[in-house]
């Protein structure tokens, strides 16, 4: 099985991180999350992944609480939709983000 990682820098103290595992095309397990730089310190906004044997969203608060919701994708799309999401929408989710901590 072929494991792929990559961080994307999407700004000064925004990253995208991406982990999929496949074989011959076919997806086994994934995780994309973006994150923000606090102080030194990197924070989870939201992670697409498949940890629990199926594809979920996390979408964490300022104070590290967490909201799944399931996708009923398969983990091909729901890979493809993770990333398509994170790189179209990072910023919506970091604004969203920081309106939750007031």
């Amino acid at each position: 099985m072929k494991r792929v990682e990559f961080v994307s820098i999407l700004e000064d103290g925004v990253r995208k991180r991406h982990m999929h595992e496949a074989e011959k095309g076919i997806i086994y397990a994934f995780s994309v999350q973006l994150e923000i730089r606090v102080e030194d310190k990197w924070f989870p906004v939201i992670r697409y992944d498949s940890t629990h044997g199926f594809a979920h969203i996390d979408h964490y608060t300022p104070d590290g609480k967490k909201k799944k919701t399931v996708l009923e994708l398969d983990l091909n799309t729901a890979l493809t939709l993770a990333d398509w999401d994170i790189n179209n929408n990072w910023e919506n989710y970091i604004r969203d983000f920081w309106r939750k901590k007031r």
